[in-house]
């Protein structure tokens, strides 16, 4: 049992390897009671992976037991390994005894990596996890006419143009306004 922030406690049950059970995560709360908490491991991952980056921003942290501690107190339960797998996928660099976001080489300082069409009047831009949201907020904010509007998930940002001639141009404003 582990005790997380604003007195809410996480039990982890796990029922025997044998059964094929995933383990059931349940959550304290003096307001809710327990309550299950269902999960995805495929969005727990984004999730932690999410966290793990805006901790990085916000804090300095020097080890990966530290991270986990941070982790854990924000109700994220984590092992090293896991720490250790999702900075090594992030490509989160150790820069001056703490930890530091990666960067990012041949794409923007924003975490640009790519764009691409995709049909008649879509362009695709992939980001680094997390950035997406920063990287459409500026795209927005240039304001150009050709871009109906966007649409940003965590690594990847829909971006609507008026018209199969315009994608091409748009693709090459984005790199001049963010690159």
């Amino acid at each position: 049992m582990q005790v997380c922030d604003e007195n809410a406690t996480i039990v982890h049950l796990t029922a025997s390897s044998t059964t094929g059970c995933q383990p059931v995560r349940f959550l304290w709360s003096q307001f809710t009671g327990w309550q299950p908490v269902i999960h995805d491991n495929a969005m727990l991952k984004r999730e932690r992976q999410k966290k793990i980056l805006n901790l990085i921003r916000a804090k300095r942290i020097g080890t990966q037991e530290m991270l986990r501690a941070h982790l854990e107190r924000s109700g994220v339960p984590v092992t090293q390994s896991s720490v250790s797998r999702d900075l090594e996928e992030l490509g989160v660099i150790k820069h001056h005894g703490a930890y530091a976001l990666p960067q990012v080489n041949g794409g923007s300082a924003l975490g640009l990596l790519s764009l691409d069409v995709a049909g008649h009047v879509l362009v695709i831009a992939r980001c680094l996890p997390g950035r997406a949201s920063a990287v459409a907020v500026e795209i927005d904010d240039a304001g150009v006419p050709e871009i109906v509007g966007t649409l940003a998930g965590e690594d990847t940002i829909f971006i609507a143009v008026r018209d199969q001639k315009s994608q091409r141009g748009v693709i090459k404003k984005i790199w001049e306004l963010v690159g």
